[in-house]
């Protein structure tokens, strides 16, 4: 393959690295004083642009190349598991933010404390920490991918480590200094970026396409072959092995968004910076209304270049090559085979704002866990007293320090990805189960009962690991010796896994002082 990039779209690249530098120093200017400065931004941001930071944070170049990768391929019923979002946002904006709020905690894990102890607090963090770098890793592999084929023309491991270091190290240089109220106005910014990107995109396929859109359509309805609709919406068949039908968005998509949404710390976060719990609820539910038509169109991409690939008779018989397995996805064959110059440029940097939105949420939400929920009570347990500005300090060491741990965990997904040979999409969610199943169990356990101690917590937080660890294919293989063992999706393993560490969390009889805590907090 050729590298198809023109002087134009260079000159765009050159314009962007100028907009990230010149932003990086507009937003780091106010220097944080303390660490709940530093971290939730004095609950001082207004609820638009916390809502716009959502939405940046749970979409990441996962989304701006696996879109189109599963409209590509598959049908709209990714889109429909949305509704599974709705439902969560709502159960979060009722039931979560305002005891977050009330408690006045700068993570969610201090939640736990109350109820079960400090040891609690820590291990629910420890298990967000891991199953974050996993996440998160798989993301900035992503967004690795395409600046590897833009940069070297191929995705040689060599040179996707190239490019995981050089997009980690812009996000460690945007997010260092200026902490959470940096971050969610850069990814307003970044979110601006690759919205933008993206409709440049569905507006030339629609112009490169000679056909109209009834045409269009006709050919996505009847794709031929004996393929279904590329329309479908609801997917209502049952298949354990199918995450996108309306059982799996009914039952692992709502548990898996409540997860997103009020139990990570790296969306949570973003919700505990408003100036009321009212502001946070509200900027939970209008990120979710936003991501609908955002991922319409990332999906609209997906079916307009499948139009433009696979239906000749709709070309005009315009001759187009067909994407290779080298372009990974069939989205970026498109930007560097047939995008005309300068909107190449646009939408390369429309993936990398994709990847450093999400990638700088992470790096800032994880250091708030390992500083205020491990750091800060190792010194505490050792009775050492530090002044407020050390914990800044200590957070920005903390991003440091992830920013390597993402870097490692992203190079490990070069070859997991291609074992599990997975849509980029699915991947990226897949991932996210480790860590989910045993927070929810635990949250669950908090919400709804009156049971659990200290031990169930940390058995439960690692049963919810060890359960989605059970659940993969390759285990299972290791396990039976079946080659072609059955395929369980990631909405089912995520409904296993958190009904079990729940159970394993009931086990255990409250601790008294806990108890009389949590019913002391009820009753006032």
């Amino acid at each position: 393959m050729e590298l198809q990039f023109t002087e134009l779209d260079w000159v765009i690249f050159a314009i962007y690295a100028a907009i990230l530098a010149g932003s990086g120093y507009y937003f780091s200017r106010a220097r944080a004083d303390d660490s709940r400065d530093y971290f939730l931004a004095k609950n001082s941001m207004p609820m638009w642009m916390v809502a716009i930071s959502t939405l940046a944070t749970v979409q990441s170049a996962a989304t701006f190349l696996g879109g189109p990768d599963l409209g590509y391929r598959g049908d709209l019923t990714y889109l429909f598991t949305n509704l599974g979002a709705i439902i969560a946002a709502i159960i979060v904006a009722r039931e979560l933010i305002p005891r977050f709020y009330a408690s006045r905690v700068t993570t969610v894990y201090e939640l736990l404390q109350t109820r079960f102890g400090a040891s609690s607090k820590h291990a629910a963090g420890s298990i967000y920490l891991l199953g974050r770098v996993f996440a998160s890793g798989a993301r900035l592999y992503m967004a690795a991918i395409a600046v590897s084929m833009i940069l070297f023309n191929d995705i040689a491991a060599d040179h996707v480590i190239a490019a995981t270091l050089l997009l980690t190290t812009v996000g460690l240089m945007q997010t260092l200094v200026g902490g959470v109220r940096s971050v969610i106005q850069s990814d307003v910014l970044q979110c601006g970026i690759y919205v933008t990107a993206a409709i440049a995109v569905l507006s030339v396929l629609l112009w490169q396409i000679p056909a109209d859109m009834g045409e269009i359509l006709a050919a996505l309805s009847s794709p031929g072959n004996g393929q279904d609709s590329k329309l479908t919406l609801v997917d209502a068949g049952w298949d354990i092995s199918d995450p996108f039908n309306i059982w799996a968005t009914l039952t692992g998509f709502v548990l898996l968004n409540i997860a997103a949404f009020g139990l990570d710390q790296d969306v949570t976060q973003r919700l505990l910076t408003c100036k009321t719990p009212r502001d946070g609820a509200r900027a939970v539910l209008f990120s979710v209304v936003l991501v609908i038509p955002v991922m319409a169109v990332f999906m609209g991409i997906g079916l307009l270049l499948y139009i433009f690939y696979q239906t000749p008779g709709l070309m005009g018989g315009l001759a187009v090559s067909e994407p290779s397995g080298g372009d990974v996805t069939v989205f970026m064959h498109y930007v560097l085979h047939e995008m005309p110059a300068g909107l190449r440029g646009l939408v390369t940097i429309g993936v990398i704002a994709a990847a450093l939105s999400t990638l700088n949420s992470s790096l800032n939400s994880m250091a708030s866990v390992l500083t205020e929920d491990l750091y800060r009570n190792w010194l505490k347990r050792r009775r050492i007293s530090k002044p407020s500005a050390h914990f800044v300090r200590a957070g920005r060491w903390g991003m440091v320090v992830i920013a390597l741990c993402l870097s490692a965990m992203a190079i490990l997904c070069f070859y997991w990805q291609q074992i599990s040979d997975l849509p980029l999409i699915t991947f990226a969610l897949s991932v996210m189960v480790f860590a989910y199943s045993g927070l929810l169990g635990v949250f669950f356990t908090v919400l709804f009962t009156n049971r659990g101690n200290g031990t169930t917590v940390l058995l439960a937080l690692f049963t919810g690991f060890l359960v989605t660890l059970l659940q993969q294919p390759w285990m299972i293989s290791m396990i039976t010796g079946n080659e072609n063992p059955i395929a369980i999706a990631f909405p089912w393993q995520l409904c296993t896994g958190t009904l079990i560490s729940f159970a394993v969390c009931n086990l255990g009889k409250p601790a008294q002082s806990h108890l009389e805590t949590e019913l002391k907090g009820l009753n006032t």
